[in-house]
């Protein structure tokens, strides 16, 4: 037997690896499960896109070998995209990286920016392959809590207050995941700022941006932000890509070099047809994004009543796909979704495995038709 390496050692399997297994076998044995936890897009790309890919598929380039910078059509999408959408400038030619899914782009950073020992500040509760790579890189989490007491925004003064010797890296992600949260002009305001006096690199997470939300901001739209800032984006929940592996990375020209350095030790480029199809997404009007939400809304609105039978309480204001409950007072996250796993037959997320302070938090996805919503309601 081969002995793993030993940065191994710090990590686990990922949980929703772990539980779909799980779930997949109790649905095996004849259980009825609606699959509540994880937040996949059930609903299909848009027509375009898949027109799009199919059509590709005889060009004279698409079964060869893709730049590692992606296609320079791409990269201009994406600059547009950002400029419709955002009212952020672009270079097309640098300062775009498109990638093969966002979270493919936390390692890739991870991999650019940190040396073994640095430090990385870390949002609790949030994505949890924040943690688990800045170990694998031999970096350490320095996590800052967020809590509902301050709307789930960083707490300023208790950042300063920490020891910031080493930090390299602060991960944020707004709208937040798992809260829904958005994240507000202010707060951008305040985290370049802070980047800039402590030397910190900010990257913001920011797949959620046009889900149940009607005012989508970017970290990129502050003034000097790419001085210190990254964003990563993602065509999965957008647009119903996930299984695509479309994401990019946004910022400065130096800081992208340095990416692509790893990048393309790491991959032959994106497949033609995928980048293709990308291309329609992001040309898509607002038509688009108003038919998905409408869904969404639906759904929504049900969830909050499968929320109420549990007894948890929810903000109306949050965006993105899923809904962040609080359980009653005394009861354990943990206890809570594993009751409605094994008695009633659904999966729901609890709000410990994104830290914890999603302690006495469940997490429920709008992945899930409306008529499935209704019989999860009925089994309550």
């Amino acid at each position: 037997m081969i002995k793993p390496a030993e940065r191994l050692d710090t990590v686990q399997e990922y949980y929703f690896s772990k539980k779909l297994r799980e779930v997949r076998g109790l649905a095996a044995a004849g259980k009825p499960i609606i699959n509540m936890g994880i937040g996949s897009p059930d609903l299909q790309p848009p027509t375009q896109v898949l027109e799009a890919i199919q059509g590709s598929l005889n060009d004279a380039s698409a079964h060869k070998y893709q730049s590692y910078q992606g296609l320079p059509e791409l990269r201009s999408a994406i600059s547009v995209f950002y400029k419709n959408k955002f009212s952020v400038d672009t270079n097309s030619e640098n300062e775009i990286l498109p990638l093969m899914g966002s979270k493919e782009g936390i390692m890739h950073i991870s991999m650019a920016f940190l040396n073994e020992g640095d430090k990385v500040l870390i949002p609790n509760p949030g994505y949890p392959t924040y943690t688990s790579v800045t170990k694998l890189v031999g970096a350490k989490p320095l996590f800052y809590n967020l809590s509902d007491a301050t709307n789930w925004q960083p707490d300023f003064k208790n950042l300063e207050a920490q020891d910031l010797t080493d930090v390299k890296i602060m991960w944020v992600n707004y709208p937040h995941m798992p809260t829904g949260t958005d994240a507000t002009l202010e707060t951008f305001q305040k985290l370049v700022a802070f980047g800039k006096k402590y030397n910190i690199l900010i990257i913001n997470d920011n797949p959620y941006s046009f889900i149940l939300n009607d005012k989508p901001i970017s970290i990129l739209q502050v003034e000097g932000a790419k001085d210190i800032a990254l964003e990563l984006n993602s065509l999965s929940k957008t647009f119903n890509m996930a299984g695509w592996r479309v994401g990019m990375v946004l910022g400065n020209a130096n800081y992208i070099n340095e990416i692509l350095k790893v990048k393309s030790n790491m991959d032959s480029g994106m497949f033609y047809g995928i980048q293709k199809g990308a291309i329609e997404a992001l040309r898509l009007s607002d038509d688009w994004f108003l038919a998905q939400n409408k869904i969404y809304e639906e759904r929504r609105s049900l969830i909050w009543q499968l929320a109420d039978k549990l007894e948890a309480t929810y903000s109306k204001n949050a965006t993105g796909l899923f809904v962040w409950a609080k359980i009653p007072e005394g009861k354990k996250s943990e206890d809570i979704t594993d009751s409605v796993l094994y008695d009633n037959d659904i999966f729901i997320t609890p709000g410990t495995i994104f830290g914890s302070q999603g302690e006495g938090y469940i997490r429920f996805s709008l992945c899930v038709e409306s008529e499935v919503i209704k019989e999860a309601i009925s089994r309550l």
